[in-house]
């Protein structure tokens, strides 16, 4: 990984611990690591030019079908035009 690729993923570790947080641990700095499971998913979209929909699908799944929650769609939509707009 280069060091524009690691600046965009470190941009969306930080997006999906501080904006996307659907658990609601983002101040417990130890639990962490939950949401930096999902982040070379998400960098793997962005850097094969994956649009908001996809994103914010994939987001919603992870919020629904690995974590068991009700998923928040305008959330992820929120969170899904964030990382379209991250650059490294």
């Amino acid at each position: 990984m280069n060091t524009k690729e690691k600046e965009l993923y470190d941009k969306i570790d930080e997006i999906l611990w501080r904006e996307w947080d659907p658990i609601g641990v983002n101040d417990i700095e130890d639990v962490r690591e939950e949401y930096q499971s999902y982040t070379p998913q998400i960098f793997s979209l962005k850097i094969q030019g994956a649009d908001k929909l996809i994103i914010s699908e994939h987001l919603y799944k992870l919020e629904t079908n690995n974590m068991g929650l009700t998923g928040n769609k305008n959330n992820c939509e929120e969170v899904a035009q964030k990382i379209i707009d991250a650059n490294g």
